[in-house]
């Protein structure tokens, strides 16, 4: 299928941020309990240049596994993971600055949480850590991958790209023309209109339930949207690829697909792990594995699945 045809659903990830309809989510009085928020409580909590940093499980034993949220999102999205593989393994579960009510992120958003992530590993002296990131936190453990290629042990992607796909055949003008003008409409955006607009994105992107849908756009509407959209920006901008070859470390991508979504993208079951597999192509050690029926939040929708693969992937290291 043509680039043309498939960027604007891909994309919509994005800037469906931008269009979306104010939903229920935000005209509610009194809110129940959530079932998304964290439960879970850590052993520790600290900051590394901005970035909020909570361990859980061990402290010793086990490879360490550094969990990086996408777009919007906070630590709390990783609830069945941590609950999955803290008991035997450390887990490191990051919210990034402008997420979740955190502080804004500065102008280099994704430049400086990359940063600090590098900074976690070697001020923890953390020893092969496989950083497990989902969107935007995916992108971010290639990224991570490429710098720190001896010291990396593993990335799981979750539908994160070294690319934005549908971007793959822009120049880097192409690119960098659309990352502006993408953040200049997101950024405009007043909180309480950008907290009602996560519920459509919810509902139509991010998961299959819409009760879990509501209850994940009241979350994630808590971040700031003038750094939504400097990440998100800095994301389209950004080309991985030419750097795919020095990562040493294995690489699990996993492919959410659900038949409703992929129809308007003209894509199969069959055809999925292959497309994602062309844009990591030069990563040595890679494996694309498809998670069905999801959306993007496949470790949501399908919780038990991207466990397995987790699991299964670890112990292959």
């Amino acid at each position: 299928m043509k680039t043309s045809t498939r960027f604007p659903v891909f994309v919509a990830i994005l800037v469906a941020l931008i269009s979306a309809h104010p939903g229920r989510a935000a005209e509610t009085g009194a809110l129940p309990a959530n079932r998304f928020a964290a439960t879970i409580a850590p052993t520790e909590r600290f900051d590394v240049d901005g970035v909020l940093v909570e361990r859980y499980g061990k402290t010793s034993g086990g490879r360490p596994l550094i969990l990086i949220p996408g777009l919007a999102t906070g630590g709390w999205v990783w609830q069945e993971t941590v609950r999955a593989f803290s008991p035997d393994h450390a887990l490191y579960v990051l919210t990034l600055p402008g997420f979740d009510g955190r502080p804004p992120a500065p102008a280099n958003a994704f430049a400086a949480s990359r940063a600090a992530v590098a900074k976690l590993i070697d001020q923890r002296r953390l020893d092969k850590p496989v950083i497990v990131g989902h969107s935007l936190g995916a992108t971010m453990a290639i990224a991570l991958a490429e710098d720190k290629s001896a010291q990396v042990g593993g990335v799981v992607a979750i539908d994160g790209l070294p690319v934005m796909p549908g971007t793959e055949t822009m120049s880097p003008q192409e690119r960098s023309r659309y990352a502006a003008g993408l953040k200049a409409r997101l950024a405009g955006q007043p909180a309480a209109l950008f907290a009602s607009q996560q519920q459509a994105y919810m509902r139509t992107i991010g998961v299959l339930d819409m009760g879990k849908a509501d209850d994940l756009a009241l979350l994630t509407g808590r971040s700031d949207p003038a750094s939504v959209a400097q990440y998100a920006a800095d994301v389209l901008e950004l080309d991985l690829r030419p750097g795919l070859a020095s990562v040493r470390a294995p690489v699990l991508v996993l492919a959410p697909y659900f038949d409703a979504d992929a129809a308007q993208r003209g894509l199969t079951l069959a055809a999925m792990p292959g497309y994602y597999r062309s844009l990591m192509e030069g990563a040595p050690k890679l494996e694309v594995v498809t998670v069905a029926p999801a959306r993007h939040f496949a470790m949501i929708d399908q919780p038990q699945q991207v466990n397995d693969a987790i699991r299964k992937f670890l112990a292959g290291l």
